[in-house]
């Protein structure tokens, strides 16, 4: 008899193709997702999830939210990119609202989050030594351990996780890295007088969403003030109403020195960054020394401006604030319910849970699996940690029956 040829559904055929002609720089959930809708994904095969990764922190504001995705078709249009060889009519006003919205003085944009990073220890070091003083290549950034700022060079100088250092080196110099959360270590280092600046997560997210103690961040900031170092707070994850706060340096009343932000600051409809500082900082970068061809696009521009708008219109740090707290509630239950389940924290929609291995050596990855079955995308970290960061638009009921599939399935994993 012949044999029967089976046909691949069109997920195993997309996943095949990224295996086949891919970096094999990731190890993605097996799901193939084709359309989004605020809080809603759907993959190729018509299956319906709720987005609890929000493209980590991208889609603040809910996937396609009608309003970004107008302000970029209505753009691109009429004019997508110039390079800031010349002037367009975008990026002044882009630069007068999200200097107002945030309350600094200046504001450099980029593109991606790690070249926003990049841009933040470049400006630390020439305010290093055009305005501190510090001898000439020997400016020093104090940065934390279990960070995530990035993947360049530089920026995994600073890891401590073997995955991103890894045959990685020879490695930049100049970086310190002390312990998070340690104020005498922070002090210590701070101690040293060519020191520039001080880089930190207000809460670390890829780390696991570790969250500082109470008071951790407002007395770093009066560290560097006592040192005439600059605090930078890479917000790129944490900022834009994530934590139930504008900023999650606002829960402690800190103003950065230099704020990082990235993320959803497009709404994730497209990559954009932003550096932003007083003149005091950012006019140390003069003409000529730093730049991007698509930092500050016309497209960019209106994204930008309209992404912020729907976060302050739609009061999406303070649905973040309220949500964050029935959501931590809810999974504190799991802990007392499944003695796997071993811990919750954060603040506002960044949550995680930490799942305990099991004996016939399940992990949390086996447990995302499960919540992708029942309708739920999440993805685990470090092996036993499951971030839970569903975007902002989120209402109680949609939360509500999340939190049902959430329970079911940590149910079935047991």
């Amino acid at each position: 008899m012949p044999t029967t040829q089976h046909k691949d559904t069109r997920s195993q055929h997309a996943i095949k193709l990224e295996e086949r002609h891919g970096a094999h720089n990731y190890h993605p959930l097996p799901v193939v997702l084709e359309r989004g809708e605020g809080v809603n994904l759907w993959d190729v095969e018509g299956k319906h999830y709720y987005d609890f990764l929000s493209a980590y922190s991208a889609v603040n504001q809910g996937h396609c939210h009608p309003k970004i995705v107008g302000a970029l078709t209505e753009q691109a249009k009429k004019l997508t990119l110039t390079s800031r060889a010349f002037y367009n009519d975008v990026l002044g006003e882009f630069e007068e609202y999200i200097t107002g919205y945030f309350g600094y003085d200046k504001v450099l944009p980029m593109n991606t989050g790690a070249e926003a990073v990049e841009t933040a220890m470049k400006l630390a070091r020439k305010w290093g030594y055009t305005v501190k003083g510090i001898p000439r290549g020997q400016a020093r950034i104090v940065m934390c351990s279990g960070n995530f700022h990035g993947r360049t060079i530089t920026i995994v100088s600073a890891s401590t996780d073997p995955d991103a250092r890894g045959d990685y080196g020879p490695f930049t110099p100049g970086i310190d890295v002390i312990p998070y959360d340690n104020i005498p270590a922070l002090q210590r280092a701070l101690e040293h007088p060519h020191v520039a600046a001080f880089l930190v997560e207000p809460i670390q997210g890829e780390a696991g969403v570790m969250v500082p103690h109470d008071g951790y961040l407002k007395m770093a900031y009066e560290a560097c003030r006592e040192r005439n170092v600059l605090f930078m707070a890479d917000e790129i994850q944490t900022g834009i109403a994530r934590t139930g706060k504008l900023l999650a340096c606002d829960h402690e009343g800190v103003r950065p020195d230099v704020l990082i932000l990235g993320k959803a600051l497009s709404g994730g409809v497209l990559p954009i960054s932003a550096v932003l500082a007083d003149d005091a900082v950012m006019l140390t970068i003069r003409p000529g020394q730093h730049g991007s061809t698509f930092g500050g696009n016309p497209i960019a521009g209106r994204v930008g401006i309209a992404a912020l708008q729907v976060v302050k219109d739609e009061r999406l740090a303070e649905n973040a604030a309220k949500l964050g707290e029935v959501f931590r509630k809810s999974m504190q239950k799991l802990v007392d319910e499944f003695g796997f389940v071993k811990l919750v924290r954060g603040k506002g929609l960044l949550n995680a849970v930490v799942i305990e291995p099991r004996k016939d050596g399940r992990t949390a990855w086996d447990l995302c699996l499960i919540l992708a079955r029942h309708g739920l995308l999440a993805k685990p970290t470090h092996g036993d940690i499951i971030r839970f960061a569903p975007p902002l638009v989120m209402n109680r009921e949609q939360l509500d029956e999340c939190i049902a599939i959430i329970h079911d399935s940590v149910k079935a994993f047991a």
